[in-house]
């Protein structure tokens, strides 16, 4: 078996991989990104090609390096169909926002950390990690190009999205690492890229619109005016939906794609759940999926995985320079996640939980009653601002739904304690249980409010 050694093995190209590759190699590290898919094909990841806070990534790989995958930056508002209402809702998007082509994106991500200085080896594909008997990661082994090979390393970086192998091989019962994830807690998702033969009016919106179940949409996302992302997911707690029907069936009856060419289709999992608690391990670090860093009432994780790969490669930079690769050692990392984005998605993921229990028709009438422009102001104001639902000018409108109003604001309150509990996360390992704990109580509150079954 051959063996390579490094300061650092990331597992996984895409964009957490890429940008903790670049971190640590352009601090003189020697690393290496172990990606499962062909030199050709690395980069090619089923997404819904927006980008929300497109001004905001790391410099270890500068937005120069990755701006010309931007295809439309003209986008600039949410667009809802709500078709049982017979209602569309425009809603401001604030911020820099971009639809983007994904596989040229991850490309211009591959190459600038190959410019930073890290090492790629494609067509290998992780079977195991390395594990002492005392829980410390070493590495992984793999196949590459059919051929077993080992990798040791000081730091291992799990990239490797949702449901993660690595997690699945390694021991992290004696760690502090989250083992508390179950597949209910994800999404299955489908996407084609279409292009049709003229313009959309649409050009400058997001399209969602929901399906017939909870806790799903549609979305039909303009790359360009005539290149569009259409997909679909539902949350993996819910009963099936057939993906390439339910979305062929929906482009089939919308009369701006007919005559549409298909050019490229790809499904995937991803993560609609808070954060992991904690994504350390001695030797061992997870980011971007395979941490849950995803905005768990969308889905979308770009700029967040971005953000979570630099921080894992600083903490991942000291633990080689100290000698030292505990999670003492790593834990600043966690406290970076959350501190960054990590207790805004703990905030929104409870409204996930709410939507899973809220009748469909009564959510999609409550927004065709309220004014786009106070959903703006609900969505971006704050997080998990929902005041606006209260205020007079919309009771009126919103008559039939105060029941589920009330159940928005009761969430709403106990969202904004559980983020305040959040921005009390623990400086060190030791203080995760009682953290823990405290949590769980809240989240058992959140399950009594919503009428929504565990998540967790």
């Amino acid at each position: 078996m051959t063996t390579h050694e490094y300061d650092v093995a990331v597992v996984g190209a895409g964009t957490a991989g890429c940008y903790a590759a670049a971190t640590a190699a352009r601090e003189g590290l020697d690393v290496v990104v172990i990606e499962r898919k062909t030199e050709q094909e690395a980069g090619h990841i089923a997404c819904g090609d927006a980008l929300k806070g497109a001004d905001a990534f790391p410099d270890a790989i500068p937005k120069s390096q990755i701006e010309p995958s931007f295809t439309n930056t003209g986008v600039d508002h949410g667009r809802f169909e709500i078709p049982q209402h017979d209602t569309v809702l425009e809603i401001p998007i604030p911020g820099e926002l971009a639809v983007i082509d994904r596989f040229d994106y991850g490309k211009r991500l591959i190459e600038g950390a190959d410019r930073a200085g890290a090492e790629f080896h494609y067509d290998t594909v992780v079977q195991d990690v390395n594990q002492d008997d005392d829980g410390h990661v070493r590495g992984v082994r793999a196949r590459r190009k059919g051929n077993p090979v080992e990798y040791r390393a000081t730091v291992t970086v799990d990239a490797a999205g949702s449901l993660s192998l690595l997690q699945d091989k390694a021991d992290f019962s004696a760690a502090t690492f989250d083992t508390n994830v179950s597949y209910s807690q994800f999404c299955s998702a489908y996407r084609e890229i279409v292009e049709v033969p003229e313009e959309v009016e649409w050009k400058d919106a997001l399209v969602f619109k929901p399906t017939k179940r909870a806790a799903g949409y549609l979305w039909y996302f303009p790359r360009t005016g005539t290149e569009i992302n259409a997909g679909l997911g539902f949350q993996m707690n819910e009963q099936p939906m057939k993906l390439v029907e339910d979305l062929r069936r929906d482009l089939r009856n919308r009369a701006e794609f007919a005559d549409a060419t298909v050019k490229d289709k790809l499904g995937a999992a991803l993560p609609t759940r808070r954060p992991y608690d904690s994504a350390v391990a001695p030797g061992f670090v997870a980011a971007g999926d395979a941490a849950g860093h995803v905005n768990p009432t969308t889905g979308g994780g770009i700029a967040g995985a971005a953000y979570a790969g630099q921080y894992a490669a600083e903490r991942a930079v000291r633990a080689v320079e100290t000698g030292d690769p505990s999670e003492e050692t790593l834990w600043k990392y966690n406290e970076r996640v959350m501190d960054h984005f990590g207790t805004r998605y703990a905030g929104l993921d409870v409204y996930n939980v709410l939507s899973t229990a809220v009748d469909v028709d009564d959510l999609m009438g409550l927004l065709a009653a309220l004014p786009g422009e106070k959903l703006a102001e609900a969505l971006y104001s704050g997080s998990t601002q929902m005041s606006l639902l209260l205020k007079l000018q919309s009771a009126i409108k919103s008559f039939g739904y105060w029941r589920t109003i009330w159940t928005f604001y009761e969430t709403k309150q106990l969202a904004e304690e559980l983020m305040d509990h959040y921005g009390r996360y623990p400086d060190s390992p030791s203080a995760l249980d009682g953290w823990q704990s405290e949590r769980d109580e809240l989240m058992d509150r959140i399950y009594e409010t919503t009428g929504a079954e565990p998540k967790y």
